[in-house]
């Protein structure tokens, strides 16, 4: 048997690893806070663009065409430079940024409440609507949502009203997927065996026990689509059939850009930096959140 001098000091060994774990768990990783850092500043930055001293992002300047950033031969007036038409890059950025974000969200939105509420409906009441949502979702993945794209693009037009809502239908099968499978697994569990048994509404039990055990992996899954949405939306841009000149985004930026290339390295170079940063940031915080939140990764922290 052992000790009581060994057992103490086993149970005070394991009292102190518990205790880093937690302390391991409160601190944030430096990837992390770097990546908040950034979408914070980013953020205030593109929100208050209308409110600073810059250039409008749309005022043509043709005097100015491709100036170069401030300390590589241009002036401060135009930090970043300017674009082909002499319109201030840094205005242009952060505006685009403000649009790109904006509409991936609105979009990530749409996607999680047509998802998520297909997803609980489908795994609750099972039958038929089950049956009818699983075939959406096979072909929803088996058709490339770019051609989807093109098609819809092509016959209704280039208009926010056409693309925030094709934004929407972008990933709404992987929300319908997951919710499922979790509805499914929560409507099997005795307490709401039990609340169905008392004669409870099922909509009472979806609400109060159903919907409740979906917040975590849908806030991880949220992350990481409006990182999706954000290259899809300056995919669609790049290509023309997305957000339409004058109106800045991330997208058009790099599309006006690529003829610039080497006469002008700082006009695809910012928005593109811009971009990835912006798109790492966010698969971190998913990243992040992801480990947060699942009990399996959490325990061997």
């Amino acid at each position: 048997m052992m000790a009581p001098t060994a057992r103490v000091a086993t149970a005070t060994k394991d009292v102190l690893l518990n205790r880093q774990r937690r302390s391991r768990r409160r601190r944030l990783p430096l990837t992390t806070v770097a990546a908040l850092t950034w979408l914070g500043a980013l953020f205030t930055f593109a929100l208050l663009q209308p409110t600073l001293p810059l250039p409008s992002p749309t005022a043509q300047n043709l005097l100015a065409r491709l100036t170069p950033p401030w300390g590589f031969g241009g002036s401060i007036t135009h930090l970043l430079g300017t674009d082909h038409l002499g319109r201030d890059l840094l205005a242009r950025i952060l505006a685009g940024t403000r649009i790109s974000v904006s509409l991936a969200l609105l979009g990530m939105l749409i996607s999680a409440l047509l998802g998520t509420s297909l997803g609980i409906v489908a795994g609750y009441r099972r039958g038929v609507f089950d049956q009818v949502v699983g075939f959406l979702i096979d072909f929803w993945l088996a058709v490339p949502f770019i051609a989807i794209a093109f098609v819809a693009l092509t016959l209704f037009g280039t208009g926010m009203t056409v693309l925030i809502p094709l934004l929407g239908l972008s990933g709404w099968e992987q929300y319908a997927r997951v919710t499922r499978a979790n509805t499914m697994r929560v409507r099997q569990e005795l307490y709401v065996l039990a609340a169905h048994g008392l004669g409870a509404h099922p909509a009472r039990i979806v609400f109060q026990h159903v919907l409740p055990n979906q917040v975590a992996p849908l806030l991880v899954m949220a992350t990481l689509h409006l990182t999706s949405l954000i290259l899809l939306e300056s995919s669609l841009s790049f290509l023309g059939i997305g957000v339409q000149p004058p109106t800045p985004s991330l997208g058009n930026l790099l599309g006006e850009a690529r003829n610039y290339l080497q006469i002008a390295w700082w006009f695809p170079f910012f928005p593109g930096m811009t971009l990835i940063l912006l798109t790492l940031a966010f698969n971190e915080l998913g990243d992040w959140l992801r480990d947060v939140t699942d009990p399996a990764i959490r325990g061997r922290r």
